[in-house]
């Protein structure tokens, strides 16, 4: 299946049935996905915009509108509870190769690994953002600790996210990493960053990519969840990627002033909140070097799209709580880093660096609906703090 991942000694692996289940699991989303997806937009032009024209004069001014038409027609309310069933099914699938594996992992994390290092804050308050509701369905979220030095929600997301990505999200959980890696290359090619700081790395799977890529470097990842940092530096170590894991909110890193070369975050605005936006950004100045750059994968913005695609786009806003992305897309980041102080400050598109497979690649490209399009070109937010 195109979901697999590399394996490697802090995965859990699939027993025969868990396996069976996760392939089906993958292979629904992947037809909900690109196919019955994909013809949500089909009905709209074929049906739904023709009578709302005939009707009243006029196409369909905006996404709300759309989506009252499209959430009251059958076909709709079909794909999107399927949609929504698969991601709950892609958590049930792999919780019960977790549990199974669950006494040996926590007691492998529990031993200090050879590189790198673990900091967690036990006193840490997790914000509100996160515990209001869980955050993509995982049940728990990323920061629910069942046991003493619990891995599981760790592993849970390791397990989870190929299936979510249906094979998109590369062989180790690397493509946005990769993604912001070959962008900086590019932008900098001299660039030989000192230290980096990857804010909210999660199990570092978006963190190891830049200590592969700069061995010099001292890479550091902060998150507020203790099991994903707790399990991410045991998958640091079964990789061999020395990563420095910390559990610090962005919002009040514990690092000095001008630390940091580079400040990148790949997902993570769009799971916080407006007034946490604003105060991590302004950590990101302040925790940069003259002439630092930071770097931002995330849900900012979106180019101008047909109401529509805009509103299939936002499928996870209203079923997947992805709840803050809409609230996200609505605030002008470029002009608060700017307003910090930070110059150069501009989206810009980047390739989104994945191992999907040749074959699926082809089947996606031009399609509009869910899961089929946007995937292949990214807008990043880049910003430089000036030279003293």
């Amino acid at each position: 299946m195109e979901h697999r991942q590399r394996a490697h000694d802090a995965l859990p692996r699939p027993n025969h049935d868990e396996s069976a289940r996760q392939d089906f699991v993958a292979s629904l989303r992947t037809y909900s996905g690109r196919t019955l997806g994909a013809a949500n937009y089909k009905l709209f032009k074929a049906k739904i915009e023709p009578a709302f024209e005939k009707a009243h004069g006029r196409a369909p001014a905006d996404s709300d509108e759309v989506r009252s038409l499209m959430t009251a027609d059958p076909y709709y309310q079909f794909w999107s509870a399927t949609q929504r069933n698969s991601q709950e099914m892609m958590w049930d699938s792999v919780i019960d190769t977790v549990e199974r594996h669950q006494p040996v992992l926590t007691q492998k994390a529990a031993e200090p690994g050879p590189l790198g290092t673990l900091d967690l804050a036990p006193d840490l308050k997790t914000p509100a953002y996160h515990t209001a509701y869980d955050i993509h369905l995982q049940p728990g979220g990323y920061h629910t600790e069942q046991a003493q030095d619990d891995i599981a929600a760790g592993a849970i997301y390791d397990l989870g996210v190929p299936l979510y990505g249906v094979g998109m999200m590369g062989r180790e959980n690397n493509s946005t990493g990769d993604t912001l890696v070959n962008f900086y290359r590019n932008t900098f090619p001299d660039a030989q960053p000192a230290r980096v700081l990857d804010i909210g790395c999660a199990i570092g799977n978006s963190t190891v990519p830049w200590a592969k890529a700069y061995p010099q470097a001292e890479v550091h990842g902060v998150d507020v969840a203790a099991p994903c940092l707790r399990y991410g530096h045991m998958r640091a170590n079964a990789l061999g990627v020395p990563l420095h894991l910390s559990q610090q909110n962005a919002e009040a890193l514990r690092y000095p002033d001008n630390h940091f070369d580079l400040v990148v975050s790949a997902l993570v605005f769009h799971e916080t909140s407006r007034p946490a936006v604003k105060r991590i950004f302004e950590e990101c100045y302040r925790v940069l070097k003259p002439g630092g750059v930071a770097i931002h994968f995330d849900g900012f913005y979106t180019a101008p799209q047909e109401p529509i695609v805009q509103f299939l786009g936002l499928w996870e806003v209203y079923n997947n709580n992805e709840n803050f992305l809409l609230t996200l897309r609505s605030m002008d980041v470029v002009k608060m880093n700017q307003d910090l102080g930070f110059t150069d400050v501009e989206f810009r598109g980047s390739p989104f660096v994945t191992d999907l497979p040749p074959q699926v690649r082809e089947a996606s490209a031009g399609k509009k609906g869910y899961m089929a399009s946007g995937f292949f070109e990214v807008p990043l937010l880049i910003a430089i703090k000036p030279n003293a």
